[in-house]
Parts: structure tokens; sequence; C-alpha cells
């Protein structure tokens, strides 16, 4: 998609303009975090960082933003400096695909704080959104196990959302999507089937059937519950998949698209098999998710392919991550912010994340925050609770963030979507089974070196007092 500078709320353009005329060279330090995984999940994948950077690099206002922002009323020397404005800043951030956690900075800008400020709202709506639809679309391939997902929410995702949605799917572990376009781009596997509008124009099922499979051949899926599934459907399917074989082609699969799934997959798999069809694969689809996958797996559903819409794209039921960009420090001063809701205070500092590791290379379930500057931690405090702390000797600690952007240049080679998933399955894979469980998943310990905690105390009774 084309992004400019003017995908932003207007706020951040009103505050730049007081910046332009009070402090202009003031640098500012953000981090980008949220407070809650989404779902009552024990972890999140995080998700959006290419289209970030890529975006940031050619990032700026079209002649068309500034015309209008010459409407609203903005000086005009403000406008000339948002002409000529491009982002030149520095970008600390986590891999994309890693395995991230509340309250813990994920990615960091250092920019001068006008820039810093104009990509806030941009950089929330990236990340926000493909960190939710990765978890989600994570929690699905943990409850589909080795079966095929297929992407196949467009038409009910919320607009363009959805073009990104197809992305942080397949990081979060789907096969293909039905979406065209994010196929073509992202270079991810289109798949599709057919409507139920298809074999409905039709006066006959088994010549709709006939004439789909005679012009798609290959990968020849038959949708087979527009009428009647087991009576009518099926049957006709099983006819044309003999004709294909006598012509020397394969029917790949037909499709369930209402009903009891469980035991119409087990008929349809029965039926198929007494037909000497074993190789037809059943795919499935009818509002999905992760829950709904995990019933029909455990009866034993001979579902071979989910294809899976709605719940997905949508994120439902949580609809949006609370991810949120605060400021750390201005002018190399920390800065906090606080709240009556302890949680929503935040760090000062430029920091570092270090992920605790045990001797066999597994999470331990703990990341300790520390001050950047500092060069060893061996203590990792509870934010809040002052009895509570963890001895980090016995762990290797890896720092997770790492310079992504400098100057407004990207400072790491561009990974392809495939590659983003793989790693994110290999850090799920070190990430033990009691945080992935849908019931009360155990809580990943997020903690502060003791210097940092001491310094944000410092902040924290100064601005109460």
């Amino acid at each position: 998609m084309n992004i400019t500078a003017a995908y932003t709320d207007l706020y951040q353009i009103t505050m730049a303009q007081v910046y332009f005329g009070k402090k202009p060279n003031g640098r500012a330090v953000f981090d980008y975090y949220f407070r809650h995984n989404p779902f009552n999940s024990g972890y999140s994948i995080f998700a959006g960082l290419e289209d970030v950077l890529n975006s940031l690099e050619t990032l700026k206002f079209s002649s068309s933003d500034m015309t209008y922002l010459k409407q609203k009323g903005f000086d005009n020397d403000f406008l000339e400096y948002l002409e000529n404005f491009r982002f030149k800043g520095s970008i600390y951030s986590c891999k994309e695909g890693d395995i991230v956690f509340p309250n813990r900075p994920i990615l960091q800008v250092e920019a001068n704080i006008i820039e810093a400020q104009i990509i806030e709202t941009f950089l929330l709506n990236i990340l926000n959104f493909q960190t939710l639809i990765a978890t989600k679309a994570s929690r699905i391939r943990y409850s589909a196990k080795d079966a095929i997902l297929l992407d196949m929410g467009l038409r009910r995702a919320h607009a363009t959302g959805g073009y990104y949605a197809s992305r942080a799917a397949a990081i979060g572990g789907f096969d293909s999507t039905s979406n065209v376009k994010a196929a073509e781009d992202y270079d991810i596997p289109s798949t599709g089937t057919m409507a139920h509008s298809f074999i409905q124009s039709y006066e006959d099922e088994l010549q709709a059937f006939r004439d789909f499979a005679s012009v798609r051949p290959e990968n020849c899926v038959l949708l087979i519950d527009t009428y009647n599934t087991l009576k009518s459907g099926l049957p006709n399917a099983i006819t044309v998949a003999k004709e294909m074989e006598n012509k020397g082609t394969r029917l790949l699969g037909v499709r369930l698209d209402s009903g009891d799934l469980a035991y119409l997959s087990k008929k349809t798999r029965s039926i198929l098999d007494d037909a000497n069809l074993g190789y037809v694969k059943i795919v499935a689809s009818n509002q999905l998710d992760e829950y709904v996958i995990k019933s029909l797996k455990e009866q034993g559903a001979p579902i071979d392919i989910f294809g899976v819409g709605t719940n997905l794209v949508t994120g439902k039921p949580d609809a949006a991550l609370d991810g949120v960009y605060k400021l750390a420090a201005f002018n190399d001063t920390p800065r906090i912010k606080l709240s009556e809701n302890i949680i929503k205070t935040s760090l000062p500092f430029k920091k570092q994340v270090y992920r605790m590791l045990d001797k066999n290379g597994m999470f331990y379930g703990a990341d300790a925050i520390a001050i950047a500057s500092e060069d060893k931690i061996t203590k990792m405090e509870h934010p809040f609770d002052t009895t509570k702390n963890l001895d980090l000797s016995p762990f290797k600690h890896e720092p997770l963030l790492k310079q992504v952007m400098k100057d407004g240049k990207r400072t790491i080679p561009t990974r392809t979507v495939s590659e983003i998933a793989d790693y994110s399955q290999s850090r799920l894979n070190q990430l033990p089974d009691e945080y992935k469980r849908f019931q009360n998943p155990h809580i990943y310990k997020i903690g502060l070196s003791t210097e940092l905690k001491k310094e944000r105390d410092v902040l924290i009774n100064k601005h109460k007092s």
C-alpha cells in the first residue's frame, strides 16, 4: 500500500508545529510495547516490522497532503519543513516473528522529536494489527497441528486491513491465502476453491463439477454442501474424481462449509476410502477458530485442510492489541509517565531487553529490562513488588533489541514472509508448552534490572512530590 506521512493523527502534526517553533533539534527515545497479550494467550508474535521499515525509508508528505495541510491553517515555515520531511532517525527492535510479552520494549525509536512524533500513529497502526493477527494465527496453528491452514478472510476483514492480515497470518503459521494481492506482494502461496453461487448458476450440480474440473484439473477442490452433502454433493464429486482418474488427473479435495463438520468429515472420509479415493483431501471451513479446530481434532475429525476466515482476520474476540508508544528520554534526560493505574506507569531511559535461556537453549520464562548503558545485570527485580526478584547468573542472556535502521535507512537485510514464519516457529519451539496452553497459560516474567528500578523509583518520587 502507498502510505504517506499524512497517515497519522492530526494531533501529531499539531504537536510537531509547536516543536518546530520551540525545540526542533530535541532528540527523543520512544518505546513501543503492549500491556496485555491478546486472546488470554501466554505469548504474542511480533509482526509488521518489515512493512514499517520499508515505508519509513520513503515516507514523505505528498503534494496532495501539502495542499490539504495548507487548508488546515498551518504556518508557512512549518509547511515548508513538512514538504521536505523525511525520517532520519534510528530504530532498535526485536526480530520480526519473535515471541514477545507485555510491558517490555519491543521496538525503540530514537530520532528528532518531530520525526518520532509524526511516525507514531503509522507505526502503532501497522505493528498492533499485524502482531494481533499473527498471534491469532499462531494459536490456530497450535490447534491444527500438521493440518494445512488456508487464510480466506479477506471478504470479512476490516477493509484493506485484510491485506496486512494475510501477511500476518502467514507469519503466524498459515500455509496459504485466498487473497491474491497479498499473495502477489508478499510471495505467499495462493489457493482457493469455489463458491456456492458457481454451483447454483447451473441447472445440474454434476455438470458444474465437471466444468470446473475440466478448466482447473490441477488443485481442484469441489464444494459439496450446496444441496445435500452426503446424498448429492459427495456422490457427484466421486463421479468427477473417477472421470479425472481416467484422464490422468486427480481430484485434490472436497470442501465442507456447513453442518456438523466432525460427523460429516468422518462420513465423507469413509465413503471416499470405500471408493478407493483415499488421496482426496477433506477441506473444512465455516466460522473456525483455534477452539473449534481443537475440538474437531479431539473428536478425531479427518480434516486435512482448514479454511479460516472471519475469526482470524478480525482478531476475534479481542479485535485490537493495546500497543502504546511512550517517551522514555528527551535530550539524554530520562522521562516517565505516571498513572493511578500502576501498570500504565512507563519506563524511563533508552533500554535493552535480555531473554533468559536455560542450559538447553529453551526460554526460561523471564525477560529482563535494563538501561542500555548497563554492562552486566545479575538480578531481575519485580517491577512493583519489592519482595520478588530473580538471580540471573544461571542463565544465558540474549539481547533482543538490535539496530534495524540508522539515519532513516534500514541496516538489516530484507526478510521474506516465509523466512520470518520459519524464524517464528523456531522461537516457539524454544517456548515451553505451559505458555502455549489456552486455559490459564503460565505467566512469563518481566522484570527490571536493579539499576533501572532504582532510577525509575527516583523519578516516580520526584514527580509525585
